[in-house]
């Protein structure tokens, strides 16, 4: 192998660790906004059962009087 096929075989594994560089991290920046998406979910869904802490926290739920 010469120089100038070594020096086109980098060129060409350098192109593709580039491009999947740049596809894993718009893999990363998709998980990113639906984590961001789910944690605001999380955060509405504590605001809505907020007064009852026996939905959140089983440990804090009464026993029926039947026990």
């Amino acid at each position: 192998m010469n120089e100038s096929e070594r020096v086109m075989n980098l060129e060409e594994r350098y192109a593709h660790l580039e491009k999947l560089v740049s596809e894993l991290s718009d893999v990363v920046y998709r998980q990113q906004q639906e984590i961001e998406s789910l944690r605001h979910h999380v955060s509405m869904l504590k605001d809505k059962v907020g007064g009852d802490p026996g939905i959140v926290d089983p440990s804090q739920q009464e026993r029926p009087p039947h026990y």
